[in-house]
């Protein structure tokens, strides 16, 4: 099955590559060879011009356009790693180097299968891989919580709230059951995204293999397979109408990318709204960020981010937007009031 490349491996590779271009004019085959590795995945090509920023002294994560500040994305300092049973976890650690970003990375803290119906949660702005016996793991996104069951007949993992990446490994040794709301998946192989957030539908997203959903109704035995390159807004239960079937839409390989952003410690954004970027970093840190200008809360936001910096991110649309930013407390004011104090 083909390898998800990370972040961090395509950062490194962008490294070289401009180690390369400064030293000077590239042969015609370099400059084929470029071409081709450029073309290979989209992310590719920003993580190029992050990797030229970074050889002008810039630690920035993101290149933003002419209106770039480097001092807009000074790294935050790494939070502690505390010790946890069930699995493996740390808080997460950004670490800037001069030549690439090193994402997320984990630490092993104590590894242990956990015994029948045992509940394993994060904390806001925590990752936790979840090893399973047959060689399968979840790992669970901040705020999250799942419980794993393990029967005489099946492995059962159930998704009680949050997200988590599920990769599940061929020739299982029982049969591993995901359900969320009560709605069963199963898959032979497959790596794929579930997440249930509050005023959100249950959202399923196929990166590899096909993963089979039961439909929700008693008594009805239609299977919908999601393959590879897929996402499925799944029904609840009571809404649930036979004659309107679940049908799932392929999405692209950047939004597949950007869907997955999170295993490296970062958020990705498409064009969302300002307010919906401010909510997204609400999940991994205890500081928000308040938009006071209705106008700026919608403003689109293209980028990759770290996930545990919303200062870092708030300074960065500060200077792009042309806003004000003020910090009072845990609290971020984002605003084009002119009469604010700039943070």
């Amino acid at each position: 099955m083909p390898t998800f490349e990370s972040s961090r491996d395509i950062d490194e590779a962008a490294s070289d590559w401009t180690a390369r271009l400064d030293r000077g004019q590239l042969t015609p085959g370099e400059q084929a060879e470029l071409e081709t590795w450029l073309q290979g995945d989209p992310r590719r090509r920003g993580a190029l011009l992050r990797a030229q920023a970074i050889a002008l002294k810039s630690e920035s994560a993101q290149a933003l356009g002419s209106r770039f500040d480097p001092a807009d994305f000074a790294p935050p300092a790494p939070l502690s790693a505390p010790a946890n049973k069930g699995g493996i976890s740390r808080r997460r650690t950004f670490i800037w180097t001069g030549s690439a970003v090193a994402g997320a990375t984990l630490i092993a803290l104590g590894v242990g299968m956990p015994a029948a119906g045992t509940t394993i949660s994060t904390g806001r702005g925590e990752l936790r891989l979840v090893p399973l016996k047959d060689g399968s793991t979840v790992m669970l996104n901040t705020d999250t919580s799942i419980r794993i069951r393990d029967g005489a007949d099946e492995r059962r993992v159930t998704l009680l709230k949050g997200e988590a990446f599920f990769s599940v490994a061929r020739g299982r040794m029982k049969p591993l059951v995901v359900e969320v709301d009560g709605r069963r998946l199963t898959t032979g192989q497959a790596t794929f995204n579930l997440r249930k957030l509050p005023g959100a539908p249950v959202n399923l997203l196929v990166h590899e293999g096909v993963v089979r959903l039961a439909a929700p109704s008693w008594g009805d035995q239609r299977v919908v397979a999601v393959k590879s390159d897929m996402n499925l807004d799944l029904a609840e239960p009571r809404l649930f109408r036979p004659s309107q079937p679940e049908r799932p839409s392929p999405v692209s390989s950047d939004a597949v990318t950007r869907g997955l952003a999170w295993l490296e410690g970062k958020i990705a954004f498409e064009g969302e709204t300002l307010q919906a970027a401010a909510d997204s970093f609400a999940r991994y840190s205890d500081t928000r960020i308040q938009i006071r200008d209705a106008s700026l809360a919608r403003e689109p936001v293209t980028g990759l981010f770290a996930a545990n910096d919303p200062a870092g991110f708030s300074r960065a649309v500060a200077a792009i937007f042309d806003a004000r930013m003020d910090r009072q407390g845990d609290t971020i004011i984002l605003s084009r009031d002119r009469h604010s104090n700039k943070f």
